[in-house]
């Protein structure tokens, strides 16, 4: 869950606040006076840090894969893109094809488009 900072102008003091982001308000009482507080925006752990979901908040698929994307290393990165894109490389075209079962054969593409009436 986010880390929500609050500053009081009548004490002078400020305060962290735990709360969901649904939970979130931009004014909050101040524990030590009971006056109204705003938001503290010039807390730049607040601005820089980002929110992460636990397991039972990932709504849809695409946040899903974007944890396990995060997760990643580089090197995991570059060998999921390889293995995403190796049928594009022309040298590996030859051994991705399949051999047939015995007595079996390829149809060879035909030369021309043929035109149908």
């Amino acid at each position: 869950m986010p880390t929500y900072t609050y500053f009081c102008q009548t004490c002078k003091g400020s305060f962290d606040l735990i709360a969901n982001i649904s939970s979130y308000k931009e004014k909050e009482k101040c524990p030590s006076c009971d006056e109204i507080c705003c938001r503290d925006y010039n807390d730049m752990l607040t601005l820089s840090s980002s929110v992460v979901k636990s397991d039972s908040e990932l709504g849809t698929v695409g946040d899903l894969a974007n944890r396990n994307r995060d997760r990643l290393t580089n090197d995991q990165k570059a060998a999921l893109d390889h293995k995403h894109n190796e049928y594009k490389d022309h040298k590996l075209k030859d051994e991705l094809v399949k051999e047939l079962p015995k007595g079996m054969s390829r149809m060879a593409k035909p030369k021309y488009k043929p035109k149908w009436r």
